[in-house]
């Protein structure tokens, strides 16, 4: 009889047990301390044992999921439209030039543009603001995102490096290389040699030609006997029956550009080297004049 109640005893333990087990929660896993035996085994072992218990996806790694979502709502970053961070310009000496710099999505960023110099960096401009000590450096802004360095009266010293800076993190850099070309003038006679001095006997025909190289194409002119070629232009002075009053000098020049002289002598007879040690003071240059309008501040002048 104490047999059979004992054995019903454990049989009722045994069904609450199953009970409590298939109904309830599974008892909390317990880590081991340092010292226990088990404190041998793989850290990963105590967290794959759990994962089937926990109601966390992936092992309850919530940080990741938090920067993952930091991620997608980040805010767009400033850009330059240009398909290319570099740029090259060519400006005509005595210009003005605008050196561009587009960006979008700029939002609370600031626009720089800087000078390189070698190692060493000039800020020109920071925002709207102009802080170079030369007042031919200007900033304007043309909507929606053009901010345009420009340049007065360039000149040979300006030819270099250009930074385009925006304040992101890392810096956004758009580079210009500006190039200023220096006008070519020249004056050559019908042979085609150049020099400071030129004889003639009296009686022949002088014929210089002013060379001018290096300029954008002309457009417009007002002139007799030039011609107009491909960055440049070339203008013939003639004079027929030339005399001694056609003596003196005569010069070729590029507005205020570029300009060059050539001293002509008409010889009556007189050897060409004593000629070079008369006095020329007392010549008069012909007044005989050109004009020759490449750009709508060059002219070019032969007297």
């Amino acid at each position: 009889m104490r047999r059979r109640r004992v054995t019903l005893l454990l049989f009722e333990v045994t069904l609450v047990v199953a009970l409590v087990s298939a109904r309830g929660p599974p008892p909390p896993i317990i880590r081991p301390r340092d010292g226990d035996p088990f404190d041998s085994l793989p850290k990963g072992f105590w967290q794959e044992f759990s994962s089937p218990f926990t109601d966390t996806p992936d092992g309850g790694d919530t940080d990741d999921s938090a920067e993952s979502l930091e991620t997608t709502t980040r805010e767009p970053q400033p850009f330059f439209e240009e398909p290319t961070a570099a740029a090259n310009v060519t400006t005509q000496l005595g210009s003005h030039v605008h050196l561009h710099c587009r960006v979008n999505d700029l939002r609370e960023k600031t626009v720089s543009w800087v000078r390189r110099k070698e190692d060493q960096l000039q800020l020109i401009t920071f925002g709207r603001h102009t802080y170079s000590s030369d007042s031919r450096y200007q900033l304007e802004y043309q909507p929606p995102n053009d901010w345009q360095l420009l340049i007065e009266f360039a000149n040979e010293r300006d030819e270099g490096h250009y930074e385009c800076q925006v304040s992101s993190h890392p810096p956004l850099v758009f580079l210009v290389y500006l190039t200023v070309v220096v006008p070519r003038v020249e004056i050559v006679d019908e042979r085609g040699g150049a020099g400071a001095d030129k004889f003639y006997k009296a009686g022949s025909t002088i014929e210089l030609k002013c060379v001018i190289s290096k300029v954008p194409q002309p457009t417009t002119y007002v002139t007799v006997k030039t011609d107009l070629k491909p960055g440049g232009a070339v203008s013939r002075l003639y004079i027929a029956n030339a005399n001694r009053h056609d003596s003196g000098n005569y010069t070729c020049s590029l507005a205020d550009v570029a300009a060059t002289t050539v001293t002509v002598h008409v010889l009556n007879g007189e050897n060409p080297a004593a000629m070079q040690h008369g006095s020329s003071t007392r010549w008069t240059p012909l007044a005989w004049t050109t004009f020759l309008a490449l750009l709508p501040n060059l002219v070019v002048i032969i007297r």
